[in-house]
């Protein structure tokens, strides 16, 4: 991996789907000098690939061999599965979530590091890449094995990866996870995450950790800060 590159694996945190493409984009503790999972093709295409496993597996174009939208051989042959286009309707699409996280968990100005759409857009944009793909539902029954049912799908891997990801979102906001939807206000984080536990407050452990030693410092710099009382009689 070369210097500076992230590795996508590590930055997904085994949230829903359509919230680990919201926290594709990342900035430092200063709100700035980030980087962006999708950004560019090769990113976009490491990023599709890592996220493959946890999508329905396809049929792809009637073969009837269960594949996942994710499975490529290496790198480069990922990244020409993409094009710019593709790579524009993912940031396309992590926006408008983004968007609509927002408004659902009154998010802070920080967490608007992207193009804000307007509530119509995002809807737009999510409605319009829920339907890029055709998907069916199909039965997968081998001879002498069990029954499976996998999804069926004549577009690409990444039509189909949007698609998906769009209508999970779809799901999301309409259902009860947008209620335990929440920003993490850890320094330097704008990530989203599900409240999944009654004591969680951060995307992960390490927000956590920063965010209490970010409260430890300002107490004791504002307790310093603080004159000392005359108690002389």
């Amino acid at each position: 991996m070369d210097e500076g590159e992230v590795d996508v694996r590590v930055a997904l945190l085994g949230e829903p789907l359509p919230i680990e493409l919201m926290n594709t984009i990342h900035v430092d503790e200063r709100g700035h000098d980030g980087f962006d999972l999708v950004g560019d093709v090769a990113s976009a295409a490491r990023w599709v690939d890592a996220i493959g496993p946890r999508l329905p597996a396809t049929t792809g174009r009637g073969s009837g061999d269960a594949r996942r939208a994710g499975d490529v051989e290496d790198t480069e042959d990922a990244a020409g599965a993409l094009d710019e286009q593709d790579v524009r309707r993912l940031r396309s699409l992590r926006d408008a979530l983004r968007a609509l996280a927002a408004e659902v968990t009154d998010a802070p100005p920080q967490f608007a590091v992207t193009r804000v759409p307007s509530r119509r857009e995002a809807l737009d944009t999510v409605n319009r890449l829920s339907g890029r793909a055709r998907i069916w539902p199909e039965l997968d029954w081998p001879d002498g094995g069990e029954p499976t049912a996998t999804v069926g799908t004549g577009s690409g891997a990444c039509d189909y990866a949007v698609s998906s990801l769009a209508r999970q979102a779809a799901e999301l906001f309409a259902g009860p996870g947008r209620g335990q939807l929440r920003t993490c206000l850890a320094p330097g984080c704008i990530r989203y995450f599900v409240k999944d536990h009654p004591r969680r407050e951060w995307c992960t452990k390490a927000c956590g950790n920063r965010a209490r030693v970010a409260r430890h410092y300002r107490r004791h710099r504002g307790a310093a800060a603080r004159p000392a009382h005359d108690t002389a009689g």
